[in-house]
């Protein structure tokens, strides 16, 4: 290296390390004073849960209203995630139910949600992330709910109809497929594997690209990179977490056909959140089969100005085209305008649902 640049680069460098260790110090501070929290709350019998999903937004929201620059306000979110995550653990370990197993979307949003420091638990299924959380082997689960492209994901909306569960979060994932196979190359692959979903949203760079080889669906992509690695005829369709938790190469990154294309997962529990400031709510409802009724449904949350963010429809599998709606609104049930819309709501409709409010992403 150039003595002149090493000269001016030295006393950088210098300031960078004790910098670093006065965060390291405010870090050990911090964490010795959640412990205290802890203590307080053991020693007046207060033994809530760990996780506060509304306190963990406010600290980070204010934290971005702070913040001045340089970094952007999503790296302020990432890093304090991360600190609030290790500190919670120092409490107790939190286990994260998920789609898995390792390498899927839905273990990237548990932890770009929850942090690092949590205990995973990689699920075959989306009845199984419920059911861990139903029966309390995992203190949340993450399951995706819908997708730019291709629309609701079905057996969530499904599951969400019966389960106790509360959603307590949420997480919208910016979805980057990459095609990989064992060797990095398409030689002797004769299958593309990958979820149903993601299939769909890669279909038109696979037709270009790859019309002749068949396709099949997994249970999940990162199961798909599963496959891959242990079969060279296969080629999946994954993340890049996905490559290298299962020893695959990529063959073409960022083959989804929508650039911008992001899954919404929600966070599932047993937690009822206060309210921030900066909330949605979801809810199920169905109307009574006759004209108007959803017109009739939808007029209390107009007229206590309530925004309506999401509307999805699914049959309610009764034989009498009847459906059950799922709707997403600004607000949280706590607010004195949302409350009196769900109450007008809860006493016309043919069936009412409050599935949880929750701070919005």
């Amino acid at each position: 290296m150039d003595e002149a640049l090493a000269a001016k680069l030295k006393p950088l460098r210098e300031r960078i390390d004790s910098i670093d260790a006065q965060i390291l110090d405010l870090l050990t501070q911090r964490a010795r004073t959640a412990q205290e929290v802890g203590d307080v709350k053991h020693a007046f019998h207060a033994d809530g849960p760990v996780l506060r999903p509304d306190r963990e937004a406010e600290v980070i929201r204010r934290l971005q209203g702070l913040n001045q620059g340089p970094l952007p306000g999503a790296a302020v979110s990432a890093l304090w995630t991360e600190i609030i995550s290790a500190c919670r653990g120092l409490e107790k370990g939190l286990t994260v139910a998920f789609l898995g197993p390792e390498g899927s979307y839905s273990e990237q949003a548990a932890m770009e949600q929850f942090g690092h420091a949590v205990n995973k638990l990689a699920c075959p299924s989306f009845d199984e992330v419920f059911r861990a959380v139903e029966a309390g082997q995992a203190d949340v689960g993450v399951v995706p709910v819908e997708n730019s492209t291709e629309g609701a994901v079905n057996r969530t909306l499904d599951l969400l109809l019966n389960t106790p569960l509360k959603v307590m979060g949420e997480r919208s994932l910016l979805i980057r497929h990459c095609l990989m196979t064992q060797s990095g190359s398409m030689e002797g692959v004769r299958t593309i594997m990958a979820h149903p979903q993601s299939l769909a949203q890669c279909q038109g760079w696979l037709n270009r690209n790859h019309p002749q080889l068949a396709r099949a669906a997994a249970a999940s992509n990162a199961e798909a990179a599963r496959v891959a690695s242990q079969d060279p005829t296969v080629a999946a369709i994954a993340g890049e977490s996905a490559a290298a938790t299962w020893g695959l190469q990529v063959v073409s990154a960022g083959i989804q056909d929508d650039a911008q294309n992001r899954t919404r997962f929600l966070v599932l529990g047993n937690i009822a959140t206060l309210p921030t400031g900066k909330d949605k709510s979801s809810l199920i409802l169905a109307v009574p089969n006759r004209a108007g009724a959803v017109y009739d449904m939808l007029a209390p949350l107009a007229e206590n100005k309530v925004s309506m963010t999401r509307f999805e429809s699914r049959p309610a599998r009764t034989g009498q085209w009847e459906y059950y709606f799922y709707v997403d609104v600004l607000g949280h049930s706590g607010e004195a305008h949302v409350a009196q819309a769900f109450s007008t709501l809860q006493a016309q409709a043919a069936f009412f649902k409050l599935l949880g409010s929750y701070p919005a992403q």
